[in-house]
């Protein structure tokens, strides 16, 4: 029974790194470029918005931070959930938004150590992810956006 389930055990985990579909924990930049382009694809835009992610929450610049955003966006403010439907409103309750703890982790996240999948890019526990926002209907252009900031998973 063990040497079956080892012997699904890998063919699983070989289906999932065939398809591109496995999360990757980089290593260097160059890794992390490497599984964006691979999950997500031009990792320089999403560098872009993760440096000015970093940039913008650690001067506190409520208005650099809510120009990344993709709305609207579910975030809880005080416990409560609540749609941020615009850049204005996300200014407003920025500090709200994020919090201490937010911030901290999105300061601390080192580009080499995101986390990278499918469905995006997270930082630390998934405080905050980012991914792509298709454009046109056939998703050939996208923007990358912050689509999720939460206290945790």
């Amino acid at each position: 029974m063990t040497g079956t389930r080892s012997i699904v055990l890998a063919a699983g985990l070989t289906a999932l790194m065939a398809t591109g579909s496995f999360p990757a924990y980089a290593q260097d930049s160059k890794t992390t470029n490497q599984a964006i382009d691979e999950a997500l694809g031009n990792h320089a835009q999403y560098e872009t918005v993760i440096k000015a992610l970093q940039q913008g929450v650690k001067g506190k610049d409520a208005k650099a931070v809510a120009a990344l955003v993709n709305y609207p966006i579910s975030v809880k403010i005080s416990g409560k959930d609540t749609e941020i439907k615009s850049e204005k409103d996300f200014v407003t309750h920025y500090d709200a938004i994020f919090t201490p703890k937010i911030a901290k982790v999105v300061e601390d996240q080192k580009y080499e150590d995101l986390f990278v999948n499918y469905q995006g890019i997270m930082f630390g526990d998934g405080q905050v992810w980012i991914n792509g926002i298709c454009k046109d209907s056939a998703c050939k252009a996208v923007d990358a956006k912050i689509v999720t900031i939460q206290d945790g998973p």
